[in-house]
């Protein structure tokens, strides 16, 4: 996730550095060539070219407001994560007596575990040391880690149930914290697994660059280099929202604009340990960059 007090210019620049090269190229050659017989003759009406652009315009505005809710749902679901692994910490805490210490940090490291093999899993970059190591210990085999890990909540507290070190009520609170959490973790599957539309995004991608093809015939400054400034700022600017729509539909892939599951998971597993009452408590660290993930 991008941070308030550090953003790149280059990270955005970089995204559209050749859309950049070929609009300044194509503005510059069009601009000259206007001033020889060959395209001096050739205009578009400005009302064809305004129109062109309001439609333009409109169908961007849609899709940077479809992936802007793609995002902030992501965003929403982690935090729904966030409260749900305090909630769940602090439930069995409530419920289990003070000699079943060790049940409870059974619980509570699982969770942390959860929650980082969750977004990596997301991420699709492999899991980390510490996730790979409860998962050999445990001799977790599944095609989906996270939910295999969600199942040994539920197996103990069925087992502190049927042992009646819970009550069938406090049960029935525990499973469904842990139900939450499936849906949580339902809800980013499903935003990772569902492209969004690919003729949408053809479609408005080859408007922007009709578009951006238009405007040096449509625009009628009398100096050239307005007209030129003007024929590569307007395209610029839409590439770029469009570009950054793209790169904010998609908020697991592991990238700057990613929703922070790392930086969430290490606060979730913060928060535990401190409600644990646990000597060593991680500090997260600043990365000194533009962004968190």
């Amino acid at each position: 996730m991008l941070l308030n007090k550090k953003i790149s210019i280059a990270y955005f620049i970089k995204q559209i550095k050749w859309q950049i090269f070929f609009v300044v190229g194509f503005a510059l050659t069009i601009g000259f060539l206007h001033l020889t017989p060959l395209l001096a003759d050739i205009t578009i009406p400005f009302s064809i070219l305004a129109l062109f652009g309001t439609i333009v315009s409109i169908l961007l505005a849609f899709r940077t407001s479809q992936s802007y809710e793609r995002w902030w749902e992501a965003r929403t679901v982690w935090g729904a994560i966030v409260n749900d692994s305090r909630t769940l910490t602090r439930l069995i805490q409530q419920f289990l007596s003070a000699n079943e210490k060790d049940e409870i940090k059974i619980f509570a490291q699982r969770q942390i575990i959860w929650v980082y093999a969750t977004g990596e899993a997301l991420r699709k970059i492999g899991f980390s040391p510490e996730v790979k190591a409860y998962i050999n210990f445990h001799k977790i085999n599944a095609v989906n880690i996270p939910n295999a890990i969600l199942d040994e909540h539920s197996k103990q507290i069925r087992s502190l149930a049927e042992q009646g070190k819970i009550s069938e009520f406090q049960q029935l609170q525990l499973n469904e914290t842990v139900g939450k959490l499936c849906d949580s973790m339902g809800k980013c599957e499903r935003i990772k697994n569902t492209v969004f539309p690919k003729s949408y995004s053809l479609l408005l991608h080859t408007l922007i660059y009709v578009f951006t093809i238009m405007i040096p015939f449509g625009l009628d400054h009398p100096q050239l280099t307005i007209e030129i400034i003007l024929s590569i700022l307007i395209p610029v600017m839409l590439i770029a929202i469009e570009k950054t729509a793209i790169i904010m539909q998609d908020p697991f892939e592991n990238t700057p604009v990613d929703t922070p599951m790392t930086s969430l998971a290490q606060t979730i597993e913060i928060n535990i340990k401190q409600m644990l009452g646990e000597d060593e408590i991680p500090q997260k660290k600043d990365n000194g960059l533009y962004y968190e993930m």
